[in-house]
């Protein structure tokens, strides 16, 4: 027979391992602050309540400062599954080896960026690349944006014969998309680089005074955000999980979370499709040819 002081210290170990037990059980997912933080809260709130009824387990949104927080989240195994973008997308799987792009929203398969440029530059919108904004200030997003960075780096680049600090009077990063609008609107900066998505969504909500900054320039398009999932979530959440999370995410349809994105459906999605985003950040030198 047990003793009850046995018994009494089964009881205590049960208590002491559940938590670490119900611990294992949440799944966590974050996204890069591409975008104000109380807005990505409210959205990825509902992802993570939406994801808990779709997969009947825990889920727990994680918030983080940076777009390299972000990555480094993910490979440390803070998180499971990560909203990102083309680059941080590529950095990640990279960094965890396994890990799959498993959904895009449908605008992600032909993704590009405005050049913004406030009123008082006189630059208009044209088709052909403004050679004009040389010699400008000029503000990037985040240092690992694909949209308010890479691309427009790239065709900077590609079009001024120089990096951006040699083209520019001076050079900035915001920190995320909203911001970039808001410091060429106000005139910080004379020029800046960001998300089509941001801008036309801030526009249409009233929020954009286009007496003071308009789009200058669109680029071509290119592959861009992404749901990454690391590639041992089988071994925590059970075999088929990461066919179940993709399912879910895929046939998510509840037009306001949509449109938070914003987005008019999730498809399906592969690393594959993200090597013209990993040759762009190998050529102009923010990625390592080689892991």
């Amino acid at each position: 027979m047990i003793s009850s002081f046995g018994r009494s210290l089964g009881f205590i170990f049960l208590l002491l391992i559940t938590p670490i037990c119900q611990a294992q059980t949440t799944f966590t997912f974050t996204a890069i602050p591409d975008q104000n933080e109380a807005h990505l809260q409210e959205r990825f709130d509902k992802v993570a309540v939406y994801l808990q009824q779709a997969l009947d387990i825990d889920v727990r949104y994680i918030p983080v400062k940076s777009y390299a927080a972000a990555v480094t989240a993910f490979r440390n195994d803070q998180v499971q599954l990560a909203w990102f973008g083309g680059l941080s997308g590529v950095q990640a799987r990279r960094l965890v080896p396994g890990s799959q792009a498993i959904a895009q929203g449908y605008e992600d398969q032909l993704f590009s960026s405005y050049l913004i440029a406030h009123s008082s530059t006189g630059i208009n919108k044209s088709e052909e690349f403004p050679t004009e904004i040389a010699g400008k200030t000029f503000t990037f997003g985040s240092k690992g944006s694909t949209s308010g960075r890479l691309m427009p780096e790239y065709y900077i680049r590609q079009h001024l014969l120089a990096a951006p600090s040699k083209v520019f009077a001076k050079v900035g990063f915001s920190g995320d998309h909203s911001r970039t609008i808001a410091l060429v609107q106000a005139g910080a900066y004379q020029v800046g680089a960001v998300n089509f998505k941001v801008w036309d969504t801030a526009l249409a909500a009233g929020k954009i005074d286009s007496s003071k900054v308009k789009v200058i320039w669109q680029t071509p398009s290119y592959p861009d955000y992404q749901w990454t999932v690391r590639g041992d979530v089988a071994k925590r959440f059970g075999a088929g999980f990461q066919q179940r999370l993709t399912d879910a995410l895929l046939n998510m349809s509840d037009p306001e979370l949509l449109a938070s994105f914003p987005r008019q459906s999730f498809i399906k999605a592969n690393n594959a499709l993200y090597q013209p985003i990993l040759d762009t950040a190998v050529s102009i030198g923010l990625i390592d040819a080689q892991p």
